[in-house]
């Protein structure tokens, strides 16, 4: 059964900015680049026709486009580093419609999400890094920032068990209102992704 939840996709050129952030940390499993995307609601593994009434429900978000600026770099793990991230510039629209999306899997009985939502998109997952090592990475990208993007829709997203994410699979796609129809093509498929890593 695939892990399921909701997200927004990274178009190409935030992703290639993100790219630049790859390298010298020791310890580090590096993110795919079609891999990036921005975590609203894990749902988890549920059966066919829990997914089927969580695509249903979305069906009722109708929210606005909204740009979005990626910002700043961190860690998750504190003393035990386990994961570095890019963070994303304040952002009520974004709130907003996580917070929707977390009401509507909250009425259909799945479990609240026990963390905060603090959007970032990981970067890379962290085996035996030392804090010292992060600590020093951090410093040396800690202005890093994108150009904004204009968030055109959200996406229930599906992976599989593998080593350091992924694949992750765009089961159905919701676009938000006043977005350009040209813009989902501005998306980064693996194919594109390919292309940027040379």
């Amino acid at each position: 059964m695939p892990r399921l939840f909701t997200a927004l996709e990274i178009p190409r050129d935030a992703a290639l900015s993100l790219s630049l952030l790859r390298g010298g940390l020791p310890g580090a499993r590096w993110i795919d680049v079609e891999n990036y995307h921005l975590t609203l609601r894990f749902i988890g593994d549920v059966e066919g026709h829990v997914a089927d009434e969580i695509a249903g429900a979305l069906d009722r978000i109708h929210r606005p486009s909204f740009p979005l600026t990626l910002s700043g770099v961190g860690a998750f793990g504190g003393k035990k580093p386990h994961a570095v991230w890019a963070g994303v510039s304040a952002s009520p629209d974004l709130v907003a419609l996580q917070s929707e999306i977390d009401r509507i899997c909250q009425r259909l009985g799945l479990p609240a999400d026990p963390r905060k939502f603090m959007p970032h998109v990981t970067l890379a997952r962290l085996r035996n890094s030392s804090p010292a090592d992060v600590a020093q990475y951090l410093s040396a990208r800690g202005n890093f920032s994108a150009l904004p993007f204009r968030v055109g829709r959200f996406v229930l997203m599906s992976s599989r068990d593998s080593v350091g994410g992924g694949p992750y699979i765009v089961e159905e796609a919701w676009p938000l209102a006043g977005a350009d129809a040209r813009a989902s093509s501005r998306f980064a498929s693996a194919s594109d992704a390919s292309r940027i890593m040379r």
